[in-house]
């Protein structure tokens, strides 16, 4: 995954070449330096009141599918639960695997949700899946909940992208970027910025020269597109003319600090950790605050084949304490009652161990995770059998989750989007809200 910013989209300019990347490979050469950018703090105290609801949404992707058995649903004694052993949370009765024992001590935030289930146990379509939804479609590009949350809550006036994915992993993986989905059919005024977290801003993001030279070339840019426009290309242009727009805001803001964790005291750095991922969940806290309503942080790849309890053993320990600490850090702002946080992947793994001490794809029974935005912690919704085999009770869908999520950040899941060939699409079709999860 390249460092350099870019935002996802489903178009180019085919005969003119011209594309975003390009485009911010441009802005470095075109232009020669303007210093650092200031940061003023009541731009922190007053982003919350430029969204549209004051909510927000972290979702922690874990790409590839976790094992539910070495995170949050141990089965200790029982031949299904392997060598994983267990410890004790501040849910009085409730284990998860002794692998997260910062979590263990922060579950009064959390909602696990035990009864997840679904039926397809396959990489990019269970992914799509749960981001959107929606089965992928080659008639239909579905969007993805970033892009949801984005056109619903975003402020378009904002210099900030309403979206951000962020690809957080020491490991090379994190998910599919495809599968994790784009605005689809809402347009690319509604993408995700997406980036790696290397903890700095993202590239090519910074001046080499004066404003109006910027602006110079910049309209430059609009002539050239203007030529492939009168020749029948006015829409691509049109979208790619609002990619550079947002762009440039963007590179202009003094509001882009807050891709720079760097500005953080050293205190609440060493909270978070060093790790890829650490460095993400800390972005998402920076970035919430500054205004942003969707931030997304990939980690991965949680396909355990092989191996299984020693890489999820590793793969905990580079999510437990960041993790931990994004919950403690947004609640000790106040800002945790109206930040949804999300903790899945696409699927879990089978109950039984393969010859390789591995386990494999299993949609029938895992666990996610809410925290924040007016979820009811410190509790426990469904469950699974024994040998977690199968839903015991409480089972949850997919569509069901993404209605609770939308419920909580006061989407109308029922609200109608229209398709590019004229068919209405609901923000999510069928599924109902977990009232339980709000207590």
């Amino acid at each position: 995954m390249s460092n350099d910013l870019h935002i996802q989209t489903e178009f180019s300019i085919r005969k003119s070449g011209l594309r975003r990347r390009d485009f911010l490979k441009f802005i470095p050469a075109a232009a020669a330096a303007a210093g650092t950018l200031s940061w003023q703090d009541h731009l922190l105290a007053s982003a919350p009141a430029l969204r549209k609801s004051g909510k927000a949404c972290i979702l922690l992707w874990m790409g590839g599918g976790p094992s539910q058995f070495e995170t949050f649903d141990p089965k200790p004694g029982h031949a299904n639960g392997g060598e994983t052993k267990t410890i004790p949370t501040t849910i009085p009765g409730v284990q998860i695997s002794a692998n997260l024992p910062k979590i263990a001590q922060a579950t009064d935030d959390l909602c696990l949700i035990r009864s997840m289930t679904g039926k397809d146990g396959q990489h990019p379509r269970a992914t799509f899946l749960m981001h959107t939804g929606y089965a992928p479609s080659p008639a239909v590009k579905y969007p993805t909940l970033g892009s949801i949350v984005a056109k619903e809550l975003g402020d378009p006036a904002s210099d900030l992208p309403s979206f951000v994915r962020v690809f957080a992993s020491q490991r090379g993986g994190g998910g599919n970027a495809s599968a994790l989905g784009s605005a689809g059919i809402l347009g690319v005024d509604y993408d995700p910025l997406a980036m790696t977290a290397d903890g700095r801003p993202p590239e090519n993001t910074s001046l080499a020269t004066d404003e109006k030279r910027f602006h110079r070339r910049l309209n430059l840019l609009d002539r050239i597109q203007g030529d492939y426009a009168n020749q029948g290309g006015q829409q691509e242009v049109a979208d790619h003319q609002k990619i550079y727009a947002q762009a440039s805001r963007l590179v202009l803001s003094p509001k882009m600090t807050g891709f720079d964790i760097s500005k953080e005291p050293q205190k609440i750095r060493d909270a978070y950790g060093t790790s890829s991922f650490a460095q993400g969940c800390l972005l998402a806290r920076r970035l919430v605050e500054t205004g942003v309503t969707f931030v997304e942080i990939s980690h991965g790849p949680w396909d355990t084949h092989q191996d299984n309890f020693n890489k999820t053993r590793d793969l905990c320990g580079e999510i437990d304490q960041p993790f931990a600490a994004l919950l403690a850090d947004l609640k000790s702002r106040g800002i945790l009652d109206s930040t949804l946080v999300i903790w899945t992947g696409e699927f879990g793994r089978t109950p039984r161990i393969n010859p390789n001490s591995g386990r494999d794809h299993f949609p029938r029974a895992f666990t996610s995770i809410m925290a924040g935005g007016g979820i009811n912690g410190g509790q426990v919704i469904g469950s699974t059998d024994a040998g977690g085999d199968a839903v015991q009770d409480r089972p949850v869908s997919v569509n069901d989750f993404l209605r609770t999520a939308c419920h909580s950040l006061g989407i109308d899941a029922e609200k109608q989007n229209m398709s590019s060939i004229g068919r209405p699409i609901k923000i999510v079709d069928g599924g109902e809200v977990v009232k339980e999860v709000f207590g």
